[in-house]
């Protein structure tokens, strides 16, 4: 049930992280939200391990969690995306 959590925080938090970060994705808007499902998990994992919070329930800072590790992950894809054209 976690998990599934973890993927609706992921949709929900890929598209706030598309919206907060505009630009030109490469693989666009499909690979936004799995980017959001990856950055969700990591959020909430990192932020479980840091004693912030975690994304067990639908709450605000699990969503701020889940957005903020969708925008780092989006960020890294960014960077790694432009180095590879």
């Amino acid at each position: 049930m976690i998990i599934l959590m973890w993927i609706v925080f992921g949709l929900i938090a890929g598209a706030l992280a598309k919206f907060l970060m505009p630009g030109n994705d490469p693989g666009g808007f499909v690979v936004t939200v799995v980017l959001g499902i990856v950055g969700s998990v990591v959020g909430g994992f990192v932020g479980t391990m840091l004693g912030l919070g975690s994304v067990q329930t639908f709450d605000l800072r699990g969503m701020l969690l889940a957005v903020g590790g969708a925008m780092i992950v989006l960020a890294g894809y960014r960077m790694i995306a432009k180095k590879s054209v």
